[in-house]
C-alpha cells in the first residue's frame, strides 16, 4: 500500500492501471471461490477514472487509501452489493455502507467485491460455503482457513492490498495463518460492527487482513473509532500516541506458553520454536506461563452457552428456511440450545474467574507470544472429520474475544515441510499501539514484512 502510494504521488501509477492489473490478476486465477459478487469491471474502471480526475483536480492530500484496491468479507455490507453471509437464502442488498467500508471508500479505497466465507461465519476451515472452497496459497490441497477465507487468499495471491474480515473465534488470524499473511484483530468495538451481519454479537469484531503491519497499522487507523449507531462500539485513542505507531517502546516482556499440544506435528512446533528464538532478541525477557485458563476460555465458546448467542440471531431464519443452510453450520448454531439461563450465569461467572487471571498475566508481561494454530489440514482432512479439526484450529485463538484482548497474526516462514507457519501476539484490550510497534519489530525477524 505505502509503495502503491508512492506511486500514485509521483504519477507513476493511476488508479485505472491498477484496476486493469487486478482485474488481469482475477481473469488469470480463474474460478478460485475467492469471490462471492465483484462490481463489474466497468464499474470498478469508472471508480478508478473517478479518482483520477479527483487526483488531477486537487490531488490526494487527505486520501491516505487513494485507489487502493480491497476486499470485504460478505457479511459486511457494501451499497449495490448483495450481502449474503454465504447463504444463498439469506442475500439482501443494503441502501448504505457498513461504517468501516464507508470510511475506506471515504479515504479513497476501490472496493472490488465481496469474498468468499465460511456460512453465517461459523467455522474456521473455509469450506462451509455454497459458493465453493477457497484454497490456500500455498498449494498443496490445504485449505485457506476460515470463516474469512476469501479476504485472505485475495490479498495472498495480490488480487488487492487488503481486505476486510471478521473475528469472533479467530475468523481472520487462522486464514491469515494459512496464506502466510498478516491478521490484524482489533479490541472488540474499536472498529465499528454496524452494517455487519452478527454471528455472535458481544463477540463479533472486523479485522484486517493485509501484507505487512505498516498497512494494518495504516487500514486499522482508517476504520477505527466510535460510531454512534453501533452500541458495542468503544472509545479509545487511535492516533497520535495511538496506532500510527509514533512511539517506540522499550522491549517487552513477552510471555511465552508451555505445555502446547500441537496434535503431533513437530514440524509446526519447531517452526513455532525457531520464531519464539529470533523474537527473544527484540524482547527484554522470555516469561513462560501455562495457559491452561486461556484454553479454558476458548472452550466455553462452542463448549458453552456463546453459541446460543448465534442462535438467537438465526434462530427465525432457520425456522423459515429449513433446507437452506448447510447441515454443519446448522448442527453447529442449533447446539445452542441445549443450554439453559443457568447455564449461562456459570459460565459467565467462570470466564470472570478466567479474566481476572489473564489480567494478572499482564502484570508479568506486556504481550503474549502464541502459534496461530496447532497444525494444518488438507480440505479432505477436513471433510473427514469436520467438526474435531475445525475444534483444533481454533484451540489458540477462540478465547482471545471472550478475554476481551487484541491480537496481531504474522507469518513465520514455512515448516521443513513447505507447509505456512505463523505467530500471533496477544495483548490486552487497546494495546493496539504496542502489538503494532512489537510487530514492526519481529516481522522480518520471524519471517514477515514490517
Amino acid at each position: 500500500m505505502h509503495e502503491l502510494h508512492a506511486a500514485y504521488a509521483t504519477e507513476q501509477l493511476r488508479p485505472p492501471d491498477v484496476i486493469d492489473a487486478v482485474l488481469s490478476r482475477i481473469a488469470t486465477r480463474g474460478a478460485d471461490s475467492v469471490w462471492i459478487s465483484r462490481w463489474p469491471d466497468h464499474k470498478l474502471r469508472q471508480r478508478a477514472a473517478d479518482l483520477d480526475r479527483i487526483a488531477q483536480d486537487r490531488g490526494i492530500a487527505g486520501m491516505p487509501l487513494f485507489g487502493v484496491p480491497c476486499g470485504v468479507k460478505d457479511n459486511i455490507d457494501v451499497a449495490g452489493l448483495p450481502t449474503t453471509a454465504a447463504c444463498p437464502a439469506y442475500r439482501y442488498w443494503p441502501d448504505r455502507n457498513a461504517g468501516c467500508v464507508q470510511r475506506l471508500i471515504d479515504a479513497g479505497a476501490i472496493v472490488v467485491g465481496k469474498t468468499n466465507m465460511d456460512q453465517f461465519a461459523t467455522g474456521l476451515t473455509g469450506t462451509r460455503s455454497p459458493y465453493g472452497i477457497a484454497r490456500s496459497v500455498f498449494g498443496g490441497g490445504l485449505i485457506a482457513g476460515g470463516s474469512s477465507s476469501g479476504s485472505a487468499v485475495a490479498v495472498a495471491a495480490g488480487m488487492v492490498c487488503f481486505a476486510l474480515a471478521t473475528d469472533t473465534a479467530g475468523s481472520g488470524r487462522v486464514p491469515a495463518a494459512m496464506n502466510g499473511v498478516v491478521g490484524c484483530k482489533p479490541t472488540r468495538g474499536l472498529v465499528s460492527t454496524t452494517g455487519v451481519v452478527p454471528a455472535c454479537r458481544s463477540l463479533d469484531c472486523v479485522s484486517i487482513v493485509t501484507t505487512t503491519v505498516a498497512d494494518a497499522e495504516t487500514v486499522l487507523s482508517m476504520i477505527g473509532g466510535p460510531d454512534d449507531r453501533d452500541p458495542w462500539s468503544r472509545v479509545a485513542a487511535i492516533s497520535g500516541d495511538g496506532v500510527d505507531g509514533s512511539h517506540s517502546p522499550s522491549p517487552v516482556r513477552l510471555a511465552v506458553p508451555t505445555g502446547l499440544d500441537f496434535e503431533g506435528d513437530g514440524a509446526m512446533r519447531d517452526a513455532f520454536d525457531a520464531a519464539v528464538t529470533q523474537a527473544a532478541q527484540h524482547t527484554a525477557d522470555l516469561v513462560p506461563t501455562t495457559i491452561a485458563p486461556l484454553l479454558e476460555a476458548g472452550e466455553l465458546l462452542y463448549q458453552g452457552p456463546w453459541v446460543a448467542e448465534r442462535l438467537a440471531e438465526l434462530e427465525t431464519f432457520f425456522a423459515q428456511h429449513p433446507g437452506d443452510v448447510l447441515p454443519i453450520t446448522r448442527q453447529v448454531i442449533e447446539g445452542g440450545r441445549r443450554f439453559t439461563a443457568v447455564d449461562t450465569f456459570r459460565a459467565w461467572h467462570r470466564l470472570k474467574d478466567l479474566q481476572h487471571w489473564t489480567e494478572r498475566l499482564w502484570r508479568r508481561a506486556e504481550l503474549l507470544i502464541m502459534p496461530t494454530v496447532p497444525t494444518t489440514f488438507t480440505v479432505e482432512e477436513i471433510a473427514a472429520e469436520p467438526v474435531r479439526r475445525n475444534t483444533v484450529l481454533g484451540r489458540f485463538t477462540q478465547f482471545v474475544n471472550l478475554l476481551d484482548l487484541a491480537a496481531m497474526t504474522l507469518p513465520a516462514g514455512q515448516t521443513a515441510d513447505g507447509r505456512p507457519a505463523s505467530i500471533t501476539l496477544i495483548g490486552p484490550a487497546f494495546s493496539e499501539p504496542l502489538l503494532l510497534s512489537v510487530a514492526t519489530r519481529l516481522a522480518p525477524t520471524v519471517g514477515g514484512r514490517p
